[in-house]
C-alpha cells in the first residue's frame, strides 16, 4: 500500500503559547513514527518549521510546497525530500491538496484560514472526502467553531457542515483518528 501523506497547514509564526510549538514538534514526530510524508508549505519558520524539523529529526519523508514571493519570509526549507515552487497561494493550496490524503490544521493566522476555509468549501461541495482536522490546542480554534455556529444559525450553511470537520484536543487524538481514516 501507499504511504499516506498528511496535509498541515499552520502558522509561519510560532505564537504566544509554547503548546502551540509542542504540538507542532509532537505531530512532526508522529508523522514519522507512522511512516506518514508530511506534506506542507515548505517554509523554516514559526509552526511550520517546527513540525517539519521534528518529522525530518525523526525520519519522515517530506513534501512542501510555497510559492515564489514566500521563498525569503517563510525561509524556503530546500532540504525536503520534495521542494516545490509554485507563482502563487492558489497554486500552492491546490499542490498540497493533491498530494494528500488528509488534512490538519494547527494554530495559525489568515493563511491558514484560508487554507482551512478553502479545503471546507471544497468538501461541502462534493469535490473531496478527504478528512479534515482542527488540532484545537487550548481551545485555539473555539472561536472559530463558534463562527461556523454561527453562521449556521443565520441561514448561511447546513448544520452538517461541521459533520465535515473533526475537532481534536492534542496530537495523540489527531493521530488515532488519522490512524482510523487510514485503516
Amino acid at each position: 500500500m501507499a504511504k499516506h501523506s498528511v496535509c498541515v497547514f499552520c502558522g509561519s509564526r510560532a505564537g504566544t503559547d509554547p503548546a502551540y510549538l509542542e504540538a507542532a514538534q509532537s505531530l512532526g514526530a508522529q508523522l514519522a513514527a507512522h511512516d506518514w510524508r508530511l506534506v506542507y508549505g515548505a517554509g523554516d519558520v514559526g509552526l511550520m518549521g517546527a513540525v517539519a524539523n521534528a518529522a525530518q529529526a525523526a525520519g519522515a519523508e517530506t513534501f512542501g510546497v510555497i510559492p515564489t514571493h514566500l521563498l525569503d519570509w517563510e525561509v524556503g526549507k530546500r532540504d525536503l525530500n520534495q521542494f516545490i515552487v509554485t507563482e502563487n497561494m492558489h497554486e500552492r493550496k491546490k499542490v498540497m491538496f493533491m498530494n494528500c490524503d488528509a488534512i490538519t490544521v494547527l494554530p495559525g493566522g489568515a493563511g491558514s484560514l484560508d487554507e482551512f476555509f478553502e479545503v471546507l468549501t471544497w468538501r461541502q461541495l462534493g469535490l473531496h472526502e478527504k478528512p479534515i482536522l482542527l488540532l484545537n490546542v487550548n481551545g485555539f480554534w473555539d472561536p472559530l467553531m463558534g463562527l461556523i455556529d454561527h453562521v449556521i444559525t443565520q441561514g448561511f450553511a447546513e448544520e452538517s457542515i461541521k459533520d465535515f470537520v473533526q475537532v481534536v484536543p492534542d496530537v495523540d487524538t489527531l493521530t488515532s483518528r488519522l490512524s482510523k481514516a487510514f485503516a
